[in-house]
C-alpha cells in the first residue's frame, strides 16, 4: 500500500481499530467471568470453613484454587483491557491526524456538470 495514501491507511487503522476493541470486548467478559468465580469461591469457601458442607477438603481445595484462578484471570485481563485502550486511543488519534491531512471539498465547491 502507498504511504501517501491517507484513505489506505485511514482503512487499515479503522480495522485495527475493530480488532482492538473485540480484544477490549473479551477481556471485558473474562473479567466478569473472573470476578463472578472469585465470588463463587469465597462463597464455598466460607461455607467450607463454617463447616456447611461438613469436613470436605476436596471443597476447601476446590473454593482456594477459584479464588486464586479468579485473581490471576482478572488482574491479567484488566491488565491486558487498559493496554488495549491505550492502543485504541493511541490508534484514533493517528486516524484523526490522518484524516485531518486530507484536503476535503464541500460537496457544492465541485464544478456544475
Amino acid at each position: 500500500m502507498d504511504e501517501d495514501d491517507p484513505g489506505g491507511q485511514i482503512a487499515l487503522i479503522e480495522a485495527r481499530i475493530e480488532q482492538l476493541a473485540d480484544t477490549a470486548e473479551r477481556c471485558r467478559k473474562i473479567i466478569l467471568a473472573s470476578k463472578i468465580v472469585i465470588s463463587g469461591g469465597a462463597a464455598l469457601l466460607l461455607g467450607a470453613v463454617l463447616g456447611l458442607f461438613g469436613s470436605n477438603a476436596t471443597a476447601l481445595l476446590g473454593a482456594i484454587a477459584g479464588v486464586l484462578g479468579g485473581i490471576v484471570s482478572l488482574g491479567s485481563n484488566v491488565s491486558t483491557l487498559r493496554q488495549t485502550l491505550a492502543a485504541i486511543a493511541a490508534a484514533e488519534t493517528l486516524r484523526s491526524e490522518l484524516i485531518g491531512r486530507i484536503d476535503l471539498r464541500l460537496v457544492g465547491e465541485g464544478r456544475a456538470v
